[in-house]
């Protein structure tokens, strides 16, 4: 596996493999490296030619109360993993690389970025696109893979690339679960034991959203209600919010016709928690 910390290296690097005809695949993630980006990574293993990992903790997308500084970071594990998992490039470049002195641009994709999270994290998804698509002007990939968890991300990155007419495959793959249920997550790191325990309301609200929908019920407000009783059971969970929306326009609806994503977010203890799931 080469590492490459140079934004030009790595934009020669690219150029070289696209002359060669090879794909490139690209893995772009915030470290601390989980089964959920293992499961990236193995599907751009098997589908691309050469596989580029990048690691950087985005400071753009943290707002000034985010946990930017205490951020889980662990360089030297998360290098292990990915040279066992096959990857051919990690791409690690430094903060003052990306955005050096005098930066100014920004991209923004106003109206998906508007609900959900981004009533709440003022400025966090122009910080993502941003950052996003200066590394697919820099690694040049054919094909980029993101994790459903994130799927205002997801959706977002997908309206920039169609918007900008940027030559890149947006894939997004399903959410990888601990046994209990829990979605993966690098914040998962900051939950004690009784928190982690406490976390469980989540996905055991999306499953009782699931039986309501299964048996009839497809008005959001009575399954949202639901929702929040059982989550409000937990003594240590505050509910940011809890939203039944359209897939793709990402705007509330009040009855479920076809197919509909239930989004939450919810602070455990000092650890705030997103997830969701297909009504």
């Amino acid at each position: 596996m080469e590492i490459i910390k140079d934004i030009s290296q790595m934009q020669k690097t690219a150029n070289t493999l696209k002359k060669e005809g090879k794909s490139i695949g690209f893995v772009p993630t915030m470290g601390f490296l989980h089964a959920g980006h293992l499961s990236l990574i193995e599907a751009a293993r098997r589908e691309c030619q050469t596989l580029v990992v990048s690691i950087f903790v985005n400071p753009l997308q943290f707002g000034a109360h985010d946990d930017f500084n205490t951020y889980p970071r662990d360089l030297t594990h998360d290098s292990q993993l990915a040279g066992k998992s096959g990857v051919d490039i990690l791409f690690i470049p430094d903060a003052e690389h990306i955005y050096p002195g005098g930066y100014q641009t920004q991209v923004a994709v106003p109206g998906l970025s508007e609900n959900l999270c981004g009533r709440f994290r003022i400025g966090h998804f122009q910080g993502v696109t941003t950052v996003v698509c200066k590394l697919f002007h820099i690694v040049k990939p054919d094909i980029a893979y993101f994790g459903q968890k994130d799927y205002q991300q997801l959706i977002v990155i997908n309206k920039m690339v169609a918007d900008l007419n940027m030559e890149v495959q947006i894939k997004g793959l399903p959410i990888v679960r601990q046994k209990d249920g829990l979605a993966m997550s690098s914040r998962n790191a900051y939950l004690n034991e009784r928190e982690r325990k406490a976390a469980h309301c989540l996905y055991n609200s999306l499953c009782r959203a699931k039986q309501m929908k299964e048996e009839g019920i497809t008005q959001c407000s009575k399954i949202i209600s639901a929702i929040r009783d059982i989550i409000s059971a937990e003594p240590m969970a505050r509910p940011e919010y809890i939203r039944i929306c359209h897939p793709e326009t990402l705007q509330d609806i009040e009855y479920i016709e076809d197919r509909a994503l239930l989004a939450m977010a919810v602070h455990i203890g000092k650890t705030r928690l997103i997830d969701n799931c297909f009504l």
